[in-house]
């Protein structure tokens, strides 16, 4: 790895910023890349460094935001006109790019995602023990007051988890912020019958049902836990359970696709760099031959 592309990712990873390691393993000629060649992608779709031509690097963007997503790593055969078949190794997911002159490449794409984050709003035994077991499971956690700007600080990605555990009127201001954020996880320690009356209360103020119906409320698992380090230990599985549980983070509005009309390649909207306004449609290109092509007729 270059210089450059190694002090940018330990910068991003100092920041606790999500990024994807692209590395050139294996390359059929012809094809301009070379075995060990490495980018940087980030959770934007910026890319640092080089793996391959206007042709491959759609197809590691999106896969790269993809990984980023579910945190599986996954290797790639982008096989161009002229390149092998399908791929009967185990493990490979094999791309085309009719629009490459040939060849094919092999890409491993590795996904570097920080500590999940946990929040955890207010005081007491409950959130002291919570804390301590949230490290010693290898989270990143952060205990806060719930003041907006504390709260407006925070990162909340899908991967994030918070607990609210305020006991008091200030509860429902945390809820309402946090069920609008990106947050994965949102739970509330409380008894059922406070629980419910505070559900309520965020369906007067409007707050969205479909992440109503994601809170957590009371917290935890029910495990018949009496004593806070109990409570604690069931909050902490619960958060386990929903993050281990195999599903992949929603996409975003900005991880839409559309294809490209010259060659048939998936073409990533947010990151695409070629497009054509035809009336009140754009169309995105994976290279810059495509849309002259498609200009031009």
């Amino acid at each position: 790895m270059s210089e450059d592309l190694l002090a940018l990712a330990s910068d991003l990873q100092r920041r606790g910023e999500p990024f994807v390691l692209a590395t050139v393993v294996r390359c059929e000629r012809p094809t301009s890349a070379k075995p060990g060649a490495k980018a940087l992608i980030r959770d934007d779709g910026t890319v640092s460094g080089w793996v391959g031509g206007a042709c491959a690097e759609p197809t590691v963007v999106r896969e790269a935001m993809n990984a980023i997503r579910d945190g599986r790593p996954r290797l790639l055969g982008l096989v161009g006109e002229g390149g092998r078949g399908p791929s009967r190794t185990e493990g490979i997911v094999d791309y085309p790019m009719t629009c490459h002159s040939g060849g094919t490449l092999e890409i491993y794409v590795e996904p570097y995602l920080p500590k999940p984050l946990l929040v955890l709003v207010g005081h007491g035994p409950v959130i002291d023990a919570l804390s301590t077991l949230g490290r010693g499971a290898d989270y990143a956690v952060v205990v806060t007051t719930g003041g907006p700007a504390e709260l407006e600080q925070l990162r909340l990605t899908p991967r994030a988890s918070v607990v609210v555990a305020t006991h008091a009127d200030t509860d429902e201001d945390v809820l309402t912020h946090v069920l609008t954020t990106d947050a994965g996880y949102v739970s509330l320690v409380a008894s059922r019958r406070r629980a419910a009356v505070i559900v309520d209360r965020l369906k007067e103020r409007g707050v969205a049902s479909d992440r109503l119906g994601q809170l957590k409320a009371p917290a935890g698992i029910d495990i018949g836990a009496t004593e806070p380090a109990e409570i604690a230990v069931s909050i902490l599985a619960e958060i386990i359970q929903h993050h281990r549980s195999g599903k992949p983070e929603p996409a975003t509005a900005d991880s839409m696709e559309a294809t490209d009309p010259i060659c048939g390649m998936v073409v990533d909207v947010a990151s695409a760099r070629y497009r054509s306004h035809v009336g009140d449609r754009t169309v995105y290109f994976c290279c810059r031959a495509c849309k002259e092509t498609f200009d031009r007729r």
